[in-house]
């Protein structure tokens, strides 16, 4: 028989054809096609730090490969590099957490798939915020669970408002995911709003909460981060998930960690056990590095983006039809472009690309509350974001809107 007669299809067909993407990796694959070929592209629309990894990280990374660190480690995660997790959030945080509850991940991600298999099921309902990273929405259809997006709204500052979240929560309700500082918005909750969603979360023991606060040290305006670590009468309950990747400049090395209630650690650890062993040894190494060597890098970066930051968004609300909230965390702005006369949001974010050269996502790649938006990275260079904020402005003036 001819491979081309075979017609073997995975069993769970129905779960897979559930299954989403993240666009920005489509976005960017275009992009690149594009470039090959020989346009000028700027590329507005990958969230990856246009930073290099701090030398001393890799110089760890390089040394524990020299000194034979070739094997497998702990599923989770070598113990001083779990030690150290701990001793860095203590000290930005003032929250002590057990080391014995941190596992060590390869990327994000890993912790959004685990805690999403862990609670959805056909019946069960899962909340989560729109717009928002795409991948939650996508995991919660592949396990079946019902996805109930929590709008996050521009005239919240793109925070998540605790009464609309308490509102959508009902006895069929397994999991609330939280992003602050929030992808794609730049949204910072406030803690008062914190405190009253936890609050109002007594009333709701069944309900577990996954907060992804990848992006907590990219604050700007004076914000502080308001971690759910702080709050002792959920930690039973809370699945906190962070990371190297934005922060250390390490996206390519897959590096994150994820904090687990004492009664699901176990499955999690069980879970890593057979689906990915245990991370890359040498990358601990380095990941332990970043966390106890300098940080100087941390905060020129930081510092950094909050440059690109002001001149992005002066840079929008100067074209004719745009305008953009402030972002006051991560690296994104998210301009709502319904001024201009386009009715949908990924056909301009398609156009800007083929026809000016300007790699951004269209805000439906994130939601259905995204459709009116665009969302842009801010993470490349000054010099690049003046370039895409010239071509956007000259073929919006030029342009017929779609």
């Amino acid at each position: 028989m001819s491979s081309s007669a075979l017609r073997v299809q995975p069993h769970t067909v129905a779960a897979f054809d559930r299954i989403g993407e993240e666009n920005a990796f489509a976005v960017l694959a275009r992009a690149t096609a594009l470039a090959n070929e020989g346009r000028d592209i700027v590329n507005l629309g990958i969230g990856q730090p246009d930073f290099s990894t701090p030398p001393h990280v890799v110089e760890a990374a390089v040394k524990a490969l020299r000194d034979g660190h070739h094997g497998y480690t702990p599923s989770v995660g070598v113990q001083p590099l779990r030690e150290a997790v701990a001793a860095d959030v203590h000290r930005r945080l003032n929250v002590e957490i057990d080391p014995g509850r941190l596992m060590i991940v390869p990327g994000g991600k890993v912790t959004m798939f685990a805690a999403i298999l862990m609670f959805g099921e056909p019946g069960a309902e899962i909340l989560y915020p729109d717009p928002g990273f795409p991948i939650y929405r996508s995991m919660i259809e592949f396990t079946g669970a019902t996805p109930i997006p929590v709008p996050i709204r521009e005239e919240h500052g793109f925070a998540f408002s605790a009464d609309e979240v308490l509102g959508l929560i009902t006895p069929a309700t397994r999991l609330l995911i939280l992003n602050s500082p929030a992808n794609p918005t730049g949204g910072v909750t406030p803690k008062a709003e914190i405190d009253a969603l936890v609050a109002g979360l007594a009333a709701h023991p069944q309900v577990a909460i996954l907060s992804d606060e990848i992006y907590d040290q990219f604050l700007f305006d004076g914000e502080e981060h308001a971690t759910l670590l702080a709050y002792p009468e959920i930690r039973d309950r809370l699945i906190l998930l962070n990371g190297w990747s934005k922060t250390y400049a390490m996206t390519g090395w897959r590096m994150g960690w994820s904090l687990w209630p004492e009664g699901l650690f176990e499955a999690a650890r069980k879970l890593a056990v057979n689906a990915w062993s245990c991370v890359n040894a040498p990358a601990q190494f380095g990941a332990l590095a970043a966390l106890t060597g300098p940080q100087d890098a941390v905060a020129a970066m930081v510092a950094e983006f909050d440059r690109r930051r002001h001149l992005i968004v002066d840079g929008l609300n100067d074209i004719p039809g745009i305008s953009c909230a402030t972002p006051k965390g991560a690296f994104y702005a998210f301009p709502n472009i319904t001024g201009t006369g386009w009715n949908s949001s990924k056909a301009l974010a398609s156009a800007l690309l083929e026809e000016a050269g300007v790699a951004t996502i269209g805000g439906p790649d994130f939601g259905v509350h995204g459709e009116g938006y665009i969302r842009l990275s801010y993470a490349n260079s000054a010099d690049n974001i003046r370039k895409a904020l010239e071509r956007m402005g000259n073929f919006l003036a030029t342009a017929r809107a779609a």
